[in-house]
């Protein structure tokens, strides 16, 4: 019997030993990150358009799920609860797959987020008018293309090497393990920093949804807890990222809540009204009331004028032959 087994086996009587205690806080973590998600969801489709996301906040964040999620299902420990359910029974083998199933959930959840960023991206942007295009900057139809084109390619990637690793060379899993984990552990690092200069730049939220962060911010120091009492030290690579994660995302959101409690003032503010006409006498020579005088005067000239440019300036033909036959009767 190999080491992997004898491990194994010890690890199936752990999973017996179910500690109730870690069941409900995986149960509820579950939970916790399938609602958490639900919010950011609904605001774009409430929206209908992804702008205030960045782009490249998605594409790092879903590669940095997709890693994070072959991580664990290739750490020995997770290999190991696998194999005990052909041993335990379903509830037993259900709770020691919780681990995995938090990790599956995120990218589930995050990949359904790279998926409404692209359905209610704007790519007609070249034939809106002025007034509705966004800033210069903002991201164009190509920029989307490249998400799509580099998260699939991600995602390819990853089962492709998986699959000839775990087919021909067992012994190099652990190591590809590890590196998916310091990848995604990465790309959570700088998943924020885009969304973070968006978020500035734009000085609004826009789709971005403060009540998600608000539950993942704190939501994330915890889970990151549940995956070292699962793991230890050992699996650092894979509760590391929501260290780092929730770190980033509090930031992020501190930006955000500014700009909303802001904005909230600028619309709760009364309108502003313009102040009185102040009357400087050193400029004016005359009071209001001689220049009202002087207006009507004024008035009324012009009013005369008009009258007389109405009269014709050439008299006609037939009215001079009056005048003179009038003359020539009075003679």
């Amino acid at each position: 019997m190999d080491l992997f087994a004898i491990n194994t086996q010890d690890r199936c009587e752990e999973l017996r030993d179910l500690s109730v205690v870690n069941l409900i806080v995986s149960i509820f973590l579950v939970i916790g990150m399938l609602v958490s998600y639900l919010p950011q969801h609904a605001r774009i489709i409430k929206r209908g358009t992804s702008e205030g996301i960045s782009p490249y906040f998605v594409l790092l964040g879903t590669t940095s799920a997709t890693s994070a999620f072959a991580n664990i299902l290739l750490l020995p420990k997770s290999r190991q609860d696998v194999a005990c359910c052909k041993e335990l029974d379903s509830f037993h083998c259900i709770a020691g797959l919780l681990g995995i199933a938090q990790l599956g959930v995120q990218w589930i959840c995050f990949s359904f987020i790279f998926v409404l960023f692209l359905v209610f991206f704007r790519y007609d942007t070249a034939d809106a008018d002025l007034e509705d295009v966004a800033e210069e900057n903002a991201p164009r139809w190509q920029t989307a293309l490249l998400v799509a084109s580099l998260t699939l390619l991600h995602g390819l990637a990853v089962i492709v090497i998986t699959g000839i690793l775990s087919t021909v060379a067992k012994d190099y899993l652990p190591i590809w393990a590890n590196f998916l984990g310091v990848m995604a552990a990465f790309l959570a690092a700088v998943q924020y920093i885009p969304q973070i200069w968006t978020t500035y730049h734009l000085k609004h939220v826009g789709s971005l949804s403060i009540p998600m962060m608000c539950i993942q911010t704190p939501g994330g120091f915890v889970f990151a807890g549940s995956l070292f009492a699962r793991l230890g030290w050992a699996g650092w690579s894979s509760w590391g990222i929501f260290v780092l994660t929730a770190t980033m995302q509090g930031i992020l959101l501190s930006l955000a809540v500014y700009y909303e409690v802001r904005a909230h003032k600028a619309r709760e503010a009364p309108p502003k009204t313009p102040p009185p006409p102040v009357w400087y006498p050193e400029v004016y020579s005359e009071s209001p009331a001689d220049v009202r005088t002087d207006l009507r005067a004024s008035l009324d000239r012009q009013d005369a004028e008009s009258v007389d440019e109405s009269a014709p300036l050439l008299r006609s033909a037939a009215a001079e032959e009056s005048d003179r036959n009038y003359q020539t009767n009075r003679d």
